[in-house]
Order: structure tokens, then C-alpha cells, then sequence
């Protein structure tokens, strides 16, 4: 799965289970399934990201699923978004032990980074927030035209179906469930993809994401 990648990615799980514990970021019970539960479940989300797409994991905690993704796809520009300040000395400590140059770690919350943060193809998020809820963060950050892949467990169907209305308001066109990594985890890992039209966020992220461009550009002048 992981390739030319995989002493970078035993490096990571190394890492995760030593500082990763230590420092708060992950429970040690974790520790003796982070392959198959953690490491293994996020690489293959690559199986539904485009080719040589940007890339925003929001809320992306101890780097899930945006590190694992980092690895197998070194043609991504991956941004690692995260409020926390520990977790985000965390994610930058990993990026740089592992050589990872096409990832950059910002720190933030994904509303406070509208505007300033260049629209992405993709946003990605493991375990963030209900579907509905992340949406709300996640989708003003794309392009018009771009997807969410949300990683999600056995309610997906549900989520989605109780967040449909939410969706639509926020330009979303297209919504579905799909299993990726059938033969290589078990069970295969469920991701709710949300595809966006010419307005992702809707228009009134449309007019926030203005403003805080223009703000953001004034700011650079001075």
C-alpha cells in the first residue's frame, strides 16, 4: 500500500505511538491497531482523490487522515489545518522528519482561514464533527467544482441522509457513499463524497470569502 513510502510510514506510526500518546494526540489503546485502523484506513482514501489535486484536511489532529494520504500521493499539495497549537507543533515535527515538502501545516480554524487560504480541490476529515455541522467548515473552503471526502463509520448512510437539506444550502450538487479499499482493509473504509457547483458555501461564503480576500490582500500592502 504504501510503497517506496512505507519506512516514512513506519516512522509516522512510530511516532504516533510514542509522542502521539504522550502528548494527548491519540489514546493508547489505539496503539496496537494504529496500522490497520488508523494508517491503513486513511492511505486509501487515495483511491477517490484525483490526480495532482490541492488538498485541505481539516481539523487534521494527529495528521489523519492527511498524513497517510501525504504518503502514498507525493503528487498532492496537502494543507494540514488544525486550531490546536500542540497539535499543530506535532504535525509540523512529522512533516519535517519525513521529508514531506508537498504538506504544509496551518493552524486555524477552517472559517478563520476563509479567504486567506487558497480554494482547494479537495478537503478531507476523519472524526471532526457530524456531517452537517463539517460541511459548514469544509465546503466554503473548495473551488467551485471540488469535492469533500469525509471519512465516516457505519451511520454514514444516515448522516447523509439527514444532512441532505444542510448540503444543498451549501451549493452542493451531488452526494454519496462510497467503500474504498476493498481486498486491502477490513472492512473497506466508508468516505461521504460531496461534490460542489460554481458556488461552494453558497453565496453568502461567496461574499465572506471576498471580503476576507480583499482584507487579507490590504494587509500584505501594509
Amino acid at each position: 500500500m504504501f510503497g517506496d513510502s512505507f519506512p516514512a510510514a513506519v516512522r509516522y506510526a512510530e511516532l504516533l505511538a510514542d509522542a502521539g500518546v504522550t502528548r494527548g494526540l491519540i489514546g493508547p489503546r489505539e496503539v496496537p491497531r494504529l496500522w490497520e485502523r488508523h494508517l491503513m484506513n486513511c492511505a486509501v482514501l487515495s483511491e477517490v482523490v484525483p490526480e495532482g489535486v490541492s488538498v485541505c484536511d481539516v481539523g487534521s489532529g494527529a495528521g489523519l487522515p492527511g498524513i497517510p494520504l501525504a504518503l502514498v500521493r507525493p503528487d498532492l499539495r496537502i494543507t494540514l489545518l488544525e486550531p490546536l497549537l500542540r497539535r499543530t507543533n506535532f504535525l509540523q515535527e512529522v512533516v519535517e522528519l519525513l521529508g514531506l515538502d508537498h504538506v504544509t501545516v496551518v493552524r486555524g480554524r477552517a472559517e478563520e482561514v476563509l479567504g486567506s487560504l487558497q480554494p482547494v480541490h479537495v478537503v478531507t476529515a476523519r472524526a471532526v464533527a457530524p456531517l452537517d455541522r463539517l460541511a459548514g467548515w469544509g465546503v466554503p473552503l473548495l473551488r467551485p467544482y471540488g469535492e469533500m471526502l469525509a471519512l465516516k463509520g457505519d451511520t454514514a448512510e444516515e448522516e447523509l441522509k439527514n444532512s441532505r437539506s444542510a448540503l444543498s444550502k451549501l451549493g452542493v450538487i451531488d452526494s454519496s457513499v462510497l467503500r474504498v479499499g476493498e481486498g486491502l482493509v477490513d472492512p473497506p473504509a466508508t468516505v461521504v463524497r460531496a461534490e460542489v457547483g460554481e458556488s461552494p458555501g453558497g453565496v453568502r461564503f461567496a461574499t465572506k470569502r471576498a471580503k476576507a480576500a480583499r482584507a487579507d490582500r490590504v494587509r500584505r500592502r501594509r
